[in-house]
C-alpha cells in the first residue's frame, strides 16, 4: 500500500510539472504572437537592437553557430535600417571558464568586422542573464526595444519586457544546423520560462548600472 502511494505520487508530480512546463511554454508564445519577426525586412523601425548575450565558443570549445547566425541577424537589421544602436550584453568570462570570453567584445568586433561602426555598439557587461539585460535597457532610459537572438529566447524576452511595461519586438536569427544543439538548446529554454515566471512572483528585479556615454547614443 506504502509503495503504491508513493507510486502514486511520484506520478502526480511528474504529471503536475509536466503541465507546469507546457503550460509556461504556450503562455510565452502566445503572448509573442505578432511581435517576431523571421525577416528583417518586415522588422518595424527601433532606435535600439539588443543582441542578447551568447559566446562564440561553446564550453566544450567548439563553434557556436547560435552565436554567428545572432551576429548576421543584428548586421542586417542595421544594414537595413531597422535599427540605429546596437547594444551588445554579455559577459566577461575569460577567467571563470576554460573557452570563457569577453562577449560584449567579440560581439563587438564579430560586427565591425562586417562593416558596422563601432560608435554604434553599446558595450553591456551586466549582461549575464537576459533580465539583467533588459532591466539596464530600462533603467537607461530605453523603453522601446527589438532583441535578436532565436525565437524561443526572444519570446521569453519579450514576455521580460512586458512584465516590465516595455514596448518591444525581435528578429528571430536562425539556429545551429546541428540537430543535438537545437534539441539542448529548447530544453533549457522550457524550464527557463519556469524559471522566468517564478522570477516575476518571488524575484526582484537586479540592480543595474548605467551604459558608458549613453548621451553619445541619443
Amino acid at each position: 500500500m506504502r509503495l503504491r502511494r508513493k507510486i502514486c505520487a511520484s506520478v502526480l508530480l511528474i504529471g503536475i510539472s509536466l503541465i507546469v512546463v507546457v503550460g509556461c511554454n504556450l503562455a510565452v508564445i502566445y503572448n509573442g504572437k505578432g511581435r517576431v519577426f523571421d525577416r528583417a525586412k518586415d522588422v518595424p523601425l527601433n532606435t535600439y537592437g539588443l543582441l542578447l548575450a551568447t559566446s562564440p565558443i561553446t564550453p566544450g570549445g567548439a563553434r557556436n553557430f547560435y552565436f554567428d547566425n545572432r551576429i548576421t541577424a543584428a548586421d542586417s537589421l542595421f544594414k537595413l535600417g531597422r535599427i540605429d544602436y546596437i547594444i551588445a550584453s554579455g559577459g566577461d568570462y575569460r577567467a571563470d571558464h576554460k573557452f570563457g570570453c569577453d562577449e560584449p567584445a567579440a560581439i563587438r568586433d564579430s560586427l565591425v568586422a562586417r562593416g558596422v561602426p563601432a560608435e554604434r555598439i553599446i558595450l553591456d557587461y551586466e549582461g549575464t542573464r537576459t533580465l539583467n539585460s533588459i532591466v539596464k535597457a530600462k533603467h537607461n532610459g530605453i523603453d522601446s526595444l527589438t532583441f535578436i537572438s532565436q525565437r524561443d529566447h526572444n519570446e521569453r524576452a519579450i514576455r521580460i519586457a512586458d512584465h516590465l511595461g516595455m514596448k518591444t519586438i525581435a528578429y528571430n536569427a536562425k539556429p545551429s544546423h546541428i540537430r543535438r544543439n537545437r534539441i539542448k538548446n529548447t530544453l533549457r529554454e522550457y524550464l527557463a520560462r519556469v524559471k522566468m515566471y517564478l522570477d516575476f512572483v518571488v524575484g526582484k528585479d537586479p540592480d543595474v548600472s548605467y551604459y558608458d556615454n549613453l548621451a553619445n547614443y541619443q
